[in-house]
């Protein structure tokens, strides 16, 4: 099991008709899917996200535009970008993540291994490196 982010290529079917791209478990997901939400119209400048997961890994895939992702497990950081439709950063559980540097128009879908707990989050970087 990997414990930092990684990308994820999904497959691309490309003909004179356009591109699809498709995602389908267990074969291109590390994790079952309990949970998919999208982030759009983020204002120039904004951030979001600024948090870790106790238990949730999630990935993240940028449908339209491009979006910066930080991320750090209290020891070691990274910056990537996501352009590409077809293309999924995987975050592991107890990784600090921050989306930014939204392009106009951005669509970000996020699949998540578990649903929506209040209780997962550490919302605070202090907390979360002592607890790394």
């Amino acid at each position: 099991m990997i414990n930092r982010p990684y990308l994820i290529n999904f497959p691309k079917i490309s003909d004179d008709r356009g591109n699809l791209t498709f995602i389908q478990n267990p074969d291109h997901v590390p994790f079952e899917i309990q949970r998919v939400y999208w982030i759009y119209d983020v204002p120039s400048g904004q951030t979001r996200g600024g948090h870790a997961f106790k238990t949730q890994e999630e990935i993240i895939i940028t449908l339209s535009g491009s979006v910066e992702i930080y991320t750090s497990d209290g020891i070691t950081e990274e910056s990537i970008t996501l352009n590409r439709p077809y293309v999924g950063l995987h975050v592991p559980k107890m990784t600090w993540r921050q989306l930014r540097n939204f392009s106009t128009n951005t669509v970000i879908m996020i699949l998540s291994s578990d649903p929506f707990n209040e209780e997962d989050y550490i919302r605070d970087y202090s907390q979360f490196s002592t607890i790394r």
